[in-house]
């Protein structure tokens, strides 16, 4: 079965976080992903606040920009929130936008090199492993974490180009792909996955993909949504985002989990007009439709 989620966009103040939170957890919403785009909100934050609100749902931070991030400290942190909140969190790492990253001084050469060596470290930590590693960019002596996870964690990566891609399969448990993919991109990224875990020996380890797709409903949905499309400049990809009510919305689902999708996370758009009313339209009315 296909799962199901919602974004709660960093474009709304983090003073709205809980509100919307607590309304995806009353409505039984299976996850909720945060983003941590410079420089608005920061992943681990919202993320724990998030957790410690609710009951059940499942918080994603998709993604957390590696070149911001010495390893040690991902690790520390995304053990901290495993422990305290068993099974509900689910953390992916990335290149982050180059833009930004070269704003604060954090740019580096080769950004598949950092994200690979920040992998390799991160779930070794994870596991409980003490590591030591020369790499490029990541070094670390000894390090081992005091409190690791109970239990085995997913660590999930975010990519868009065929190298990242590879690299997702080979070096991650999962892989969150952006709202700029369409069916026919899941089902390349998917290949180009499968390709990285067949290199890597992987070939039988389960590997998640997740999915955002933008939609709007309700009033002025597809002027949103298109409005949304032109100033990512995707506005003439055929296949993305879905506007109307649940069926369509459900229908635009559907064709990502036929092409590969495992969980699909409903993104609103910047200017959603209510964010807590998105998440029960996701849980209250998409869900049902989804399901088979």
């Amino acid at each position: 079965m296909t799962g199901l989620g919602a974004v709660f966009r960093p474009q709304l103040a983090p003073e709205r976080l809980r509100a919307v939170v607590r309304a995806a957890d009353e409505v039984g919403l299976e996850e909720l992903w945060l983003w941590e785009d410079c420089f608005r909100e920061g992943g681990i934050s919202t993320a724990a606040a998030a957790l410690a609100w609710t009951e059940r749902v499942r918080v994603g931070v998709g993604l957390l920009p590696v070149p911001l991030r010495n390893v040690a400290l991902t690790a520390m942190e995304a053990a901290t929130l495993h422990r305290m909140f068993p099974g509900r969190a689910v953390l992916g790492v990335g290149h982050g936008v180059q833009e930004w990253m070269g704003q604060v001084g954090a740019r580096v050469e080769s950004p598949v090199t950092l994200l690979r060596e920040h992998l390799l470290a991160l779930r070794s930590l994870l596991r409980g492993d003490r590591v030591t590693v020369k790499g490029r960019y990541v070094q670390l002596d000894g390090v081992a974490l005091d409190w690791p996870p109970r239990q085995a964690v997913e660590v999930f990566a975010g990519a868009t180009g065929p190298r990242s891609l590879r690299l997702a399969g080979e070096g991650a448990d999962g892989t969150v792909l952006t709202a700029n993919t369409a069916p026919d991109g899941v089902r390349r990224a998917r290949r180009l996955i499968d390709e990285g875990r067949a290199a890597a020996g992987r070939g039988d380890d389960a590997h998640s993909v997740v999915v955002y797709l933008l939609a709007a409903t309700g009033p002025g949905a597809r002027e949103r949504l298109r409005g949304e499309l032109v100033a990512e400049g995707v506005a003439d990809v055929p296949g993305l985002g879905a506007a109307g009510d649940a069926q369509a919305v459900a229908d635009a689902v559907r064709r990502l989990a036929e092409a590969g999708a495992d969980t699909v996370i409903l993104q609103p758009t910047g200017d959603e007009p209510d964010p807590e009313g998105f998440v029960r339209f996701a849980a209250e009315q998409v869900r049902p439709l989804v399901v088979v």
